[in-house]
C-alpha cells in the first residue's frame, strides 16, 4: 500500500461501500468459478486442473502421479482455493457416472454411486483420458490466448482450443450471484451431428438440430419421459428441464409371484440415499403397495422392490414409486454460460453450437498461421543451406580463417542473419553429399504445405470444410463404442395411470353416520336400520350414508364450499367419532348441508336458500386440501343448501312458501363454481328442497313409509325463475321430497 494512504480516513457511503464490494464479488463469482465458457464448457477450476496436467505430461500413455501432486501445482500456480474444493471438482472429472465423457481417469477409490467419497488425494492417482488429450489439442501450437496467474509468475490458458463439444457433452452446473447454470450431458457423436448439419445449413432451426441430437444421454443412463414440445421449447430458449425415470423391469418368481428389479437411476440421484428414502416412505405408510426393497447391486445396480400383494400391478406400483420417490426427477436446463467476450447470457441451442463452431474455426486460423510462420521459417533456413551447398569448401574456409565468419557468409552467398547463424550451427555429420537430397525433398514438401495452408487461409468455404473434417473425427473417435453408444433411453410422456384406492385399501362396506352436532364415524357393514345407532346425550342422527372403504365422499357445506374425504380415513369402533371439523375446515358457524358418494362422471344440481342454482362435474366438486373448494358464491345472509345428482330431464323445486315449480333442466348452466342463476323467486321465504327427475318416469316423493308418484305434471310445469303452485294434494308438509 503506498505511504500516503496509510492511516487516511476517507468518508463514504456505507451503501456505497456495500454495493461496491457486493458487486466486484459477484462479478468475481460468475466471471471466475460458477459459469462455463461457451467455447470448452469448462469452469477456470477444471481448465487450471487439466492445463496443470498437461504441463506435467500425464498424457493418456503417461503413467499416473498421486492426485496431491496435481493439487499442489494447481493451487500453488493457478488456483488461490483451498486443496478440498480442487480435489473435489478432479475427483468428479474422473467419475463416470457424474461425467458423460471423463476428462480424468482415476487409479483408486474415486466414489461411487452411493453416494460414498473418495479416497484422500495423497492416495488416488490421476492421468488425462483421450477427451481431455482433444480438448488441449493445439495449445502448443498459439491456438489461444493465455493470461498472467494470479501471482504474475506464469502464464495460464484463457480457454481451451476445444476439439471436443465439451459443454454440451459433459454438462454443467454451478451456482454464482444472481445466476446459476445448468446443463445436462448429451451424446458426443449426435452434438457432433447436429454441428455437422448447422455448418451446411446455417439457418438451421432447433427443430432440425434435434433431429440429429433428440435430448440428453445421462452417464447413469435412464428413460427420458419428457414430450417433444417441452424438449423444443427448453432448447429454444435456453431454459426448460427434462423428466428422466429409472429404467426397471419385471421378474416373474414361482406360482404367480413377481418382483421388480431397477437396473438403471435417474442422474445425480445417490442409490443409498434413494433408499433410504423409500424406507422411510415405508415406515410412514406412505407406500402401501411397496412390500420390501434390497439392495442387491455389485458393479451394476439392481434394486429389488417386492409388492405387498400379487394383486398389485406393476405398473401402478412403479406409478406410485415414482410419484413419491426420485425414481423420477427432474433435470433443469438453464443454458447460462460465458460467451466469448467473457459475457454471461442465457443462450439457445442454435448459439451454444454456433459458438463452439466459431472457436474451432478461429483455433483452426490460429494454428495455420502458427504452422505458415514455422514453415516460412524453416524454408528460408532450408534455402540458405541450399545455397551454401554447392561452395562446402569456401564456406569451411571463412568458418577458419575469418574473425566474423557470420558476416562473411552474408557477403560472400548473400544470405540473411537467420540463413547464415544455421549454417554455423550446422553438424559437420550434415556436410555428406546425401544431405542435400534430404533438404531439396523437405523443401518440396514444406513449400506444398504452404501453398495449401496459404489457400486454406484465402478461402471461408476450405475453413469451413476442414472444421467439418475434424468435427466428423471427432464424432467417429468418441461418439462410437462403449462410450459413445446412448445411455439414456427416449421415450414418450407415459400415459396417466389412476392409482386408485382399490390398490390401497381393502374393499369392504361401511356405513357412515352423521350426527347433528357434526360427529361422524363408520360401523362396518350396510346398516338397514338405525334405529339402534346410540349418540351423545342431546345429539341424533342427520346423515345415513351405506358405501365402501375405498370411496371418495364429498361434504357440501352450508359455506358452499365442496370437501373430499376418504370413507377408509373416518374413524372406526364403537365410539362416538370424531367431529367433522377436525377432519375439513368447517367453521362452528357453517353445517353439512349434503355428504354423499363422489362420482366424478357425473353432475351434480347445487342451489343456495334464495332460490339460486347452477350445474356442476363431479370432478369440479373434488378437493385435495381439507380447506375444500368454493363451489357456489354466496351473498350476506345465505348458505348452500342442496347439492343432488343431476341425472333427469327437468328440476323439481319447492319453496317454503309452499310453492312448487317444474322446468326443464337445460335452463340451468353448467358452471365450475359461481353465483347461480334463480331457479325460482320467492315474495318472502326461500328455498325448501330440489331435484332432478325424468319427466317420463314422473315426480315422486316420500309420505311415511310409501313413495307417491305423480306423472301429471302440466299444471306446475313452467320456465325457470318463476314462482310455482301449491303442490298436489298429499305433499308432505315438511316441503322435502324425501
Amino acid at each position: 500500500m503506498p505511504d500516503d494512504l496509510i492511516g487516511r480516513i476517507e468518508d463514504a457511503s456505507l451503501s456505497d461501500a456495500l454495493s461496491e464490494r457486493y458487486l466486484a464479488y459477484a462479478l468475481s463469482t460468475i466471471m471466475s468459478r460458477s459459469l462455463p465458457d461457451v467455447r470448452d464448457g469448462l469452469k477456470p477450476v477444471h481448465r487450471r486442473l487439466i492445463y496443470a496436467m498437461h504441463q506435467l505430461k500425464l498424457d493418456p500413455a503417461a503413467a499416473f502421479k498421486k492426485c496431491a501432486r496435481v493439487v499442489g501445482d494447481v493451487m500453488g500456480k493457478f488456483h488461490p482455493h483451498g486443496d478440498a474444493s480442487i480435489y473435489d471438482a478432479l475427483v468428479r472429472l474422473a467419475q463416470e457416472f457424474a461425467a458423460r465423457f471423463p476428462l480424468v481417469e482415476g487409479q483408486g477409490n474415486f466414489g461411487n454411486i452411493d453416494g460414498d467419497n473418495a479416497a484422500a488425494m495423497r492416495y488416488t492417482e490421476a492421468r488425462l483420458t483421450e477427451v481431455a488429450k482433444a480438448l488441449l489439442a493445439g495449445i502448443d501450437e498459439d491456438a489461444i490466448d493465455f493470461r498472467p496467474t494470479y501471482d504474475g509468475e506464469e502464464h495460464e490458458p484463457v480457454v481451451l482450443p476445444g476439439a471436443f463439444p465439451n459443454l454440451l457433452a459433459n454438462g454443467s452446473a454451478g451456482i454464482a450471484v444472481g445466476m446459476a447454470t445448468s446443463i445436462p450431458p448429451h451424446n458426443a457423436g449426435e452434438v457432433c451431428a447436429a454441428a455437422l448439419h448447422l455448418i451446411a445449413n446455417p439457418k438451421a432451426t432447433t427443430a432440425n438440430l434435434l433431429a440429429h441430437m433428440p435430448g440428453p444421454d445421462f452417464p447413469t443412463g435412464g428413460l427420458m419421459v419428457e414430450d417433444r414440445a417441452s424438449i423444443l421449447s427448453a432448447y429454444e430458449t435456453g431454459r426448460g428441464g427434462f423428466r428422466v425415470r429409472a429404467q426397471y423391469r419385471v421378474e416373474k418368481g414361482k406360482l404367480g409371484a413377481w418382483q421388480i428389479v431397477v437396473f438403471e437411476i435417474p442422474y445425480q440421484v445417490q442409490k443409498a440415499r434413494l433408499i433410504e428414502q423409500i424406507a422411510e416412505l415405508m415406515e410412514l405408510k406412505k407406500l402401501p403397495l411397496l412390500g420390501d426393497i434390497r439392495d442387491e447391486s455389485a458393479e451394476d445396480i439392481r434394486l429389488v422392490l417386492e409388492p405387498k400383494t400379487r394383486a398389485v400391478e406393476p405398473a401402478m406400483l412403479m406409478e406410485t414409486l415414482f410419484r413419491a420417490t426420485p425414481l423420477e426427477s427432474r433435470f433443469p436446463l438453464n443454458m447460462n454460460v460465458l460467451d466469448a467476450t467473457r459475457t454471461p447470457r442465457v443462450m439457445r441451442l442454435v448459439d451454444v453450437l454456433r459458438a463452439w463452431l466459431n472457436h474451432r474455426l478461429e483455433v483452426l486460423v490460429r494454428r495455420s498461421n502458427h504452422r505458415l510462420a514455422a514453415i516460412t521459417r524453416r524454408l528460408e533456413v532450408l534455402d540458405g543451406y541450399l545455397a551454401v551447398y554447392l561452395n562446402l569448401d569456401e564456406v569451411i574456409r571463412i568458418i577458419r580463417e575469418e574473425d566474423e565468419p557470420k558476416a562473411a557468409l552474408i557477403r560472400r552467398f548473400e544470405i540473411s542473419d537467420i540463413q547464415a547463424e544455421a549454417v554455423l550451427n550446422m553438424r559437420l555429420r550434415s556436410l555428406r553429399r546425401l544431405e542435400e537430397i534430404e533438404i531439396r525433398r523437405e523443401h518440396a514438401t514444406l513449400t506444398k504445405e504452404q501453398k495449401s495452408i496459404e489457400a486454406l487461409l484465402g478461402s471461408d468455404r476450405l475453413r469451413w470444410k476442414r472444421v467439418s473434417e475434424e468435427i466428423s473425427d471427432t464424432a467417429r473417435k468418441f461418439g462410437a463404442g462403449r462410450l459413445g453408444a446412448r445411455r439414456t433411453e427416449l421415450g414418450l410422456p407415459p400415459a396417466a395411470i389412476e392409482v386408485s384406492n382399490e390398490a390401497f385399501v381393502e374393499r369392504e362396506p361401511i356405513t357412515v353416520i352423521l350426527s347433528e352436532k357434526g360427529w361422524i364415524r363408520a360401523v362396518k357393514g350396510h346398516l338397514a336400520d338405525a334405529a339402534e345407532l346410540k349418540f351423545k346425550e342431546s345429539d341424533r342422527l342427520k346423515l345415513f350414508l351405506p358405501c365402501q372403504t375405498t370411496d371418495r365422499l364429498c361434504l357440501f357445506g352450508t359455506n358452499g364450499r365442496a370437501y373430499t374425504v376418504r370413507a377408509a380415513d373416518l374413524p372406526r369402533g364403537r365410539g362416538d367419532g370424531q367431529a367433522i371439523r377436525l377432519l375439513v375446515e368447517l367453521t362452528n358457524e357453517d353445517d353439512v348441508a349434503a355428504l354423499f358418494i363422489l362420482a366424478p362422471t357425473g353432475k351434480y344440481l347445487v342451489a343456495s336458500s334464495a332460490g339460486r342454482g347452477l350445474i356442476i362435474a363431479g370432478a369440479e366438486l373434488v378437493a385435495e386440501k381439507r380447506t375444500g373448494k368454493t363451489i357456489l358464491n354466496l351473498k350476506p345472509d345465505e348458505e348452500a343448501m342442496i347439492c343432488v345428482p343431476a341425472t333427469g330431464d327437468h328440476v323439481a323445486i319447492i319453496g317454503t312458501s309452499r310453492k312448487l315449480l317444474v322446468f326443464p333442466i337445460e335452463q340451468v348452466p353448467e358452471l365450475s363454481r359461481g353465483a347461480g342463476v334463480i331457479l325460482q323467486r320467492y315474495k318472502e321465504g326461500g328455498l325448501s328442497d330440489a331435484r332432478v327427475f325424468r319427466l317420463s318416469d314422473g315426480l315422486s316423493w316420500r309420505l311415511g313409509e310409501k313413495t307417491r308418484t305423480e306423472t301429471n305434471l302440466r299444471d306446475w310445469r313452467g320456465e325457470r325463475g318463476q314462482t310455482g303452485r301449491l303442490p298436489p294434494n298429499g305433499f308432505p308438509r315438511s316441503n322435502r321430497f324425501e
